[in-house]
């Protein structure tokens, strides 16, 4: 009977120096991945405010506001010139001012995507997948939220969220311009469990797994 032979010392510290070298490269992959994906979030968040500024100083109108969309971009519908982009971030409704926001930058050369009302790939979505939004009045989409208009960002996972005010606000996603709130999939308005009261300066505690609505104003 043969004399059976196990691994030596340094066969097992070879194997385990193996392991840990691709260990090492899939999380720093996974790392990659989801620093990429932050500032992708990011630049939407950016890049918004800037197509409403070019659009106004192009047209001196609001898009999806614009009452000459229909003469200036050829766009489907004008708005009604008051001011407001009218209804909600995440409207579906086609009438909407927040919805045919989207046609209107991307027909005036402001943005990519389908210009085509109703079309599958129209609304805007996030590295996430979660839909991507804008409207009027701030406060009707997270309490304590102030300024003139909210991008609103559904389904970003509270560590992404985080990282999202560490670089765009005051790194408290409770307080500023950024804040978070539950993703409830309708509004990301149920903040009650989500942000803590105005003015307590301690972070809201966020579950990094946990999808929230993070929407920031200006």
């Amino acid at each position: 009977m043969k004399n059976q032979r196990g691994f030596t010392l340094i066969e097992l510290a070879i194997v385990l120096v193996i392991i840990g070298l691709l260990l090492g490269g899939v999380l720093k992959g996974q790392e990659l991945i989801n620093s990429a994906k932050v500032k992708n979030m990011a630049s939407d968040f950016r890049n918004v405010q800037v197509q409403i500024y070019s659009y106004q100083d192009k047209f001196r109108a609001l898009p999806g506001d614009d009452g000459a969309a229909i003469n200036h971009v050829g766009a489907a519908d004008n708005g009604d010139a008051d001011g407001v982009i009218e209804g909600a971030w995440n409207s579906s409704t086609q009438t909407d001012e927040s919805y045919n926001f989207w046609q209107h930058i991307r027909l005036a050369g402001l943005a990519s995507g389908s210009t085509t009302i109703g079309d599958g790939t129209y609304l805007p979505t996030n590295a996430e997948g979660g839909r991507i939004g804008i409207q009027s009045n701030p406060q009707n989409t997270i309490a304590g939220l102030r300024g003139s208009y909210a991008v609103c960002s559904a389904g970003i996972l509270g560590r992404f969220a985080r990282e999202l005010d560490t670089a765009l606000d005051d790194g408290n996603t409770a307080t500023g311009s950024l804040m978070a709130a539950a993703n409830n999939g309708v509004d990301g308005t149920d903040a009650a469990d989500a942000i803590v009261s105005a003015g307590d300066p301690e972070d809201v505690e966020l579950d990094p797994s946990t999808p929230y609505t993070v929407c920031m104003a200006f």
